[in-house]
């Protein structure tokens, strides 16, 4: 049992979120595997927002429990927040500094050492490609340069998970596969990607995906599976069929 446990990243048990008589997030139950490409989906007002906010320490949940890298959300936020990366659609990264900059910035918030920021930044401008542009503004690079540099420093650090928030909302087909092709480097390397997303393709790169309705989990399974379980080939079809009930508009 020890072992099995060990192997999980997150850990949610019958975890809840209550704000007055209104359930964000309603007793929802499910593990994440160490290295996994877990997709945290759902509509408008699902209450995955509010979920992702509990795991990533920024908020108690009212009751339930869970652990997110081996810390519990009650007593070790501080902990979960060294141990876990976090990008969003709208990037967390300066634009009025430049590329450089900003990795150094975020090198030294996750409490690197100067000699570790000089040798991974260095190391990361030459996997990226962007010896030319580190000294131009971040505001000033293409989205797709944005996005790709944005989640590079969220891994900087090489947390144990990392949390991708609708992170290639805006950009291209091709840069979003491209972007792909990273995160599948990132799981490859150990790192857990627990990701959000909308675009349900992006659903089928996921080694396993929960739909959330109205605060709870309805399915959790491989995109084959599922689709396997509500007939139909398409993914869009499965989230259809899963959220056409829900009653919620906002998160």
């Amino acid at each position: 049992m020890q072992k099995t446990m060990e192997n999980k990243a997150i850990i949610c048990r019958e975890l809840t979120k209550e704000f007055g008589d209104f359930k964000a997030v309603d007793r929802i139950s499910f593990e994440v595997n160490q290295g996994e490409i877990f997709g945290f989906l759902g509509a408008n007002g699902a209450g995955k927002t509010t979920a992702m906010r509990i795991l990533c320490g920024l908020s108690y949940p009212s009751s339930g429990e869970a652990t997110v890298a081996g810390f519990d959300v009650y007593k070790q936020q501080e902990q979960i927040k060294k141990n876990i990366g976090y990008m969003s659609q709208k990037f967390s990264l300066y634009d009025n500094l430049t590329t450089l900059e900003n990795i150094e910035f975020y090198g030294g918030v996750y409490g690197l050492s100067r000699p570790e920021i000089k040798e991974r930044s260095a190391q990361l401008v030459h996997t990226l490609g962007l010896e030319k542009e580190v000294k131009k503004l971040v505001g000033d690079l293409p989205l797709g340069w944005k996005q790709k540099l944005a989640f590079s420093v969220a891994i900087f650090h090489r947390p144990k998970i990392v949390f991708l928030d609708e992170p290639t909302g805006g950009v291209d087909p091709i840069t979003r596969r491209q972007f792909w092709d990273m995160i599948y480097e990132a799981a490859a390397s150990g790192i857990t990607v627990f990701v959000t997303t909308h675009y349900m393709d992006e659903a089928e790169y996921c080694h396993r995906i929960s739909v959330m309705v109205d605060g709870r989990v309805e399915a959790i399974d491989s995109p084959a599976n599922l689709k396997a379980r509500f007939h139909t080939d398409s993914m869009d079809e499965v989230f259809y069929q899963l959220a056409r009930g829900a009653k919620r508009t906002a998160d």
